[in-house]
């Protein structure tokens, strides 16, 4: 029997790692997929790889190399202590909300790398929006964030700060292939079983915008999903931002990139500052 693809859920000890857990354990419970949280110790995290020899004076050379060589090692024993402290909390965490296929690792090298080398067998990854730093970098996202969403082939669940009941979800549609692929992502997943989707697009009611909301709405009608739809004035990242606010939604799922050849190569401008001001969890498909 073939295993279920997984959930990754992406800790790192940060304020977002509690929200990380919550989320994953609400995709877990929805979908019955089994959950991999996963801390990555960065290489000059797990070593400093500073050469301090040149300062050693003669004839304390020997003793002071091995005090630091002992330090260092020390040093590296804590760091991955500390890796596999966040994983149990993190685990204790989806115990508390009942999530039984749990699995843990530690992981050394760099994030990117880790995730491209499980993509295979991963139906979704679980980030925090910022990582350690959080408290002093409100404006700005985090870089491994950027990271994954450039280099991710799965859909990318950004948690926002703290968790809380989903029930409502909007969904930006551009016409994009991205956004496209993340209403199939709607209609095939149990994740949005129940849920009340809307489908917005923003700009100009012309025909082609007219035909590609219909067509998202048709994707989801055939899977038994009943969508309501709207186009509105203005610029996507203020329209939907409101939107959110007061409608409100409880989560956004948008597609990573705009419609342009050149918005390809990078995350979409909509798709960053959306991440950088939402204040609820955005589900990114490329």
């Amino acid at each position: 029997m073939t295993r279920m693809q997984k959930i990754v859920a992406l800790v790192d000890g940060s304020l977002y790692s509690a929200s990380v857990c919550d989320h994953a354990a609400w995709i877990a419970a929805r979908t019955g997929a089994p959950v991999e949280l996963i801390h990555v110790l960065g290489r000059r995290e797990a070593s400093d790889g500073q050469d301090r020899s040149g300062t050693i004076a003669l004839g304390a050379r020997t003793a002071l190399l091995e005090q630091l060589a002992d330090l260092d090692a020390r040093r590296t024993k804590l760091i991955a202590a500390r890796g596999r402290a966040i994983l149990e909390d993190a685990r204790a965490l989806l115990d508390k909300a009942g999530i039984a296929d749990v699995t843990t690792r530690l992981r050394q090298g760099d994030l990117v790398e880790t995730v491209a080398d499980i993509e295979a067998d991963v139906r979704l990854i679980v980030i925090g929006k910022r990582g350690e730093g959080a408290d002093f970098a409100r404006g700005h996202l985090g870089s491994n964030l950027e990271r994954i969403v450039r280099g991710s082939q799965v859909p990318v669940f950004v948690a926002a700060r703290a968790f809380r009941p989903i029930a409502r979800v909007l969904v930006g549609i551009d016409g994009g292939g991205s956004s496209m692929k993340a209403v199939e992502l709607i209609a095939r997943s149990p994740l949005f079983r129940g849920l009340a989707v809307q489908l917005v697009t923003v700009g100009t009611a012309t025909a082609e915008a007219r035909a590609a909301l219909e067509r998202a709405r048709s994707l989801l009608s055939a899977a038994g999903i009943v969508a309501e739809t709207a186009i509105l004035p203005g610029q996507p990242e203020t329209v939907l931002g409101h939107l959110v606010e007061e409608a409100p939604f409880d989560l956004l799922v948008m597609g990573a990139y705009g419609h342009s050849r050149i918005r390809s190569l990078i995350i979409g401008s909509t798709t960053a500052a959306m991440l950088r001001s939402c204040k609820v969890p955005v589900v990114l498909v490329r």
